[in-house]
């Protein structure tokens, strides 16, 4: 499944319109800049076409859209990959308090609050101008049942253990705009996460399909999880991984929240029914690569190229 997933993102990426992927508005000639600043921590700017405004963060290699909203249909979820996420949903279809390290432009929590109104939400970004820029351009507005840390997700997920806190529901979607940071990515993290799950809790990890990290990043969260969940769609070059404390829900489980979840998410243009069937147990990475470690952790070099 995961090599006719590559072979799918990779013809759909020579497609004009799959440009969007990575670069915004890259179909739209009447795009143009309307934010661009350096942070503390990355170049970042904001794109405007016709359709779309999108968030990046520029690297020397690639541009990839951290959010995109739709200008005519703002309620929509623009990128496939944000409505990937909402997958987590279909292990644990009643969420009372959610995690996410990473903000990007609010997307997620922003729905997420409109389609579970007391969702108590713990929003992490480590950059206080990503926070600003969500609010200026994004729509993001905190409410009463959100609190917005600028930290580093490590920090937190420690801080939090100390205090016992627990979640529902936890979203993994830090980014620095080549990839995710080093130390979220290790065996040491996961633990720290798996421990802040309440006993029904999930995990939602974004991933990239093609990258040479992918044996490693499997065999890393098999270590902590054991069994895990693959999500991956067509035209999109993103692997959502979904993990949990205990064991994973089966198949008719999973269609069944789709359709009971259905018509809460179609307003937001993310269609759960169609989930369950890219939904992947199988074992497809190398099971004999090393696990990402504090002490092993050379994603820097892995980007490139399998070690």
């Amino acid at each position: 499944m995961r090599k006719l997933s590559l072979l799918l993102a990779c013809l759909c990426l020579l497609l004009a319109g799959a440009a969007s992927l990575f670069w915004p508005g890259a179909a739209d000639a009447a795009e143009r800049v309307i934010h661009k600043e350096k942070s503390l921590y990355r170049n970042i700017v904001v794109w405007e076409g016709k359709k779309l405004r999108c968030l990046t963060f520029t690297v020397k290699r690639s541009r990839r859209n951290q959010t995109c909203i739709d200008l005519k249909e703002p309620n929509r979820v623009a990128l496939a990959y944000v409505r990937m996420m909402f997958a987590a949903l279909l292990l644990n279809p009643e969420p009372k308090r959610m995690l996410m390290i990473g903000l990007g432009g609010g997307t997620l929590s922003t729905v997420l609050g409109k389609v579970y109104p007391g969702l108590q939400q713990d929003l992490v970004e480590i950059d206080p101008a990503v926070v600003k820029v969500a609010k200026d351009y994004f729509g993001f507005v905190p409410t009463a049942t959100t609190k917005v840390a600028a930290l580093d997700g490590r920090v937190f997920t420690r801080r939090a253990q100390s205090k016992a806190a627990r979640y529902d529901l936890i979203i993994l979607d830090a980014f620095t705009g080549d990839y995710i940071p080093e130390h979220l990515m290790t065996t040491e993290f996961l633990a720290q996460v798996k421990n802040l799950l309440t006993a029904d809790g999930v995990v939602v990890a974004n991933t990239f399909l093609g990258s040479a990290l992918y044996d490693h990043e499997s065999v890393t969260y098999e270590q902590v999880f054991g069994e895990i969940l693959n999500l991956t769609l067509p035209g999109s070059g993103n692997r959502v991984i979904l993990a949990s404390r205990k064991p994973l829900p089966d198949s008719r489980t999973i269609k069944q929240n789709a359709k009971a979840l259905a018509v809460r998410l179609e307003p937001y243009a993310v269609n759960l029914k169609k989930f369950p069937r890219r939904i992947s147990r199988e074992v497809d990475w190398d099971r004999t690569k090393k696990a990402l470690t504090d002490q092993y952790s050379p994603a820097n070099l892995l980007r490139g190229r399998d070690n």
